[in-house]
């Protein structure tokens, strides 16, 4: 019996089951997604890296969100994409757990980079004399490496709680691509432990960091509300409320997915907050931390202009 629960070698991704021809609809809009994703982080990346005026700490943590969106792209949408073609087409139980460990080392990531930016911006802002001294390049690599440390420990943690598991079927996740609460689902054991340790790391990486950046934030627009200059306000508060909404919206779509009671979210509706994870989020990224910035569009100017000459 213990041999047969440990025999499944694949599993096969549902994804959406719409119908044919919606999907070959959604195929070519998710790869046009997909595109702009790619393109615009590759951009910012490309411009941060040329241009030496973005040599700078917080053009340095922009890079490292640019790149964890573009791998937290490429591991699950061409999956999908796949899927939406051939929604018969396994995948193998090793490239499941491996989609696993790496969309769960990327959003992680993604949830302390964004908590080391907002840190980042409020000494900018609330302590702009101290900004090179507190937020050095030392202090700058030490964060961000500790946001890609820990957030890789946490998934490999939960992966090898998962490896621990017997599958003795069914083999169908219901979910476009290897989501973690998806995969539990098909145990054949008790999967209580898995699932204390995914609500106690939400804790750590969901919760107390979207605590931190709040405040961090509400810091930040009390200053800016006493800002003399119009002008110098109305664009320290447009960019301040675009950063929290995307905040808001990541966080609060995580917390929803991974900390709500499952029976208030059907899984459809959570198929689609994946959807803003996937696609939305990583696309929208570049374009309110980075390309409605005016440095941003000075190096994209300068690059435009130089490529022009030449």
């Amino acid at each position: 019996m213990e041999e047969n629960q440990t025999m499944v070698t694949e599993f096969i991704l549902l994804g959406f089951g719409l119908g044919p021809r919606i999907h070959k609809f959604l195929f070519g809009l998710f790869s046009l997604f997909y595109i702009f994703t790619l393109l615009g982080n590759g951009v910012i990346l490309g411009l941060i890296s040329l241009d030496s005026r973005l040599h700078t700490p917080m053009y340095f943590l922009l890079s490292n969100l640019a790149i964890v969106d573009i791998a937290y792209a490429c591991n699950t949408v061409p999956q999908m994409l796949v899927n939406l073609l051939n929604p018969t087409k396994p995948i193998s139980f090793a490239g499941c757990l491996t989609q696993t460990y790496l969309y769960l080392t990327f959003g992680l990531t993604e949830c302390l980079l964004l908590l080391v930016m907002s840190y980042d911006r409020y000494v900018a802002i609330c302590q702009p004399l101290r900004y090179s001294v507190i937020m050095s390049w030392r202090v700058c690599f030490t964060l961000a490496a500790t946001s890609w440390t820990c957030a890789s420990l946490l998934a490999l943690v939960n992966v090898a709680l998962l490896l621990r598991l017997p599958f003795c079927g069914p083999h169908e996740i219901n979910h476009f691509f290897c989501e973690i609460l998806s995969v539990l689902k098909l145990a054949c054991a008790d999967t209580r432990l898995d699932q204390l340790f995914i609500f106690a790391a939400c804790v750590f990486v969901l919760v107390g960091p979207l605590c931190l950046v709040l405040v961090s934030y509400t810091r930040i627009l009390s200053d800016i509300l006493s800002i003399q200059f119009g002008e110098g306000r109305r664009k320290a508060f447009s960019t301040c409320s675009s950063h929290l909404c995307v905040v808001g919206l990541f966080f609060g779509s995580a917390i929803i997915m991974y900390m709500a009671p499952k029976s208030h979210h059907p899984e459809e509706q959570l198929k689609i907050l994946f959807l803003f994870y996937s696609f939305f989020n990583p696309m929208l990224n570049p374009l309110i931390y980075s390309l409605r910035n005016a440095e941003v569009k000075g190096a994209l100017r300068r690059a435009l202009c130089k490529e022009s000459l030449s």
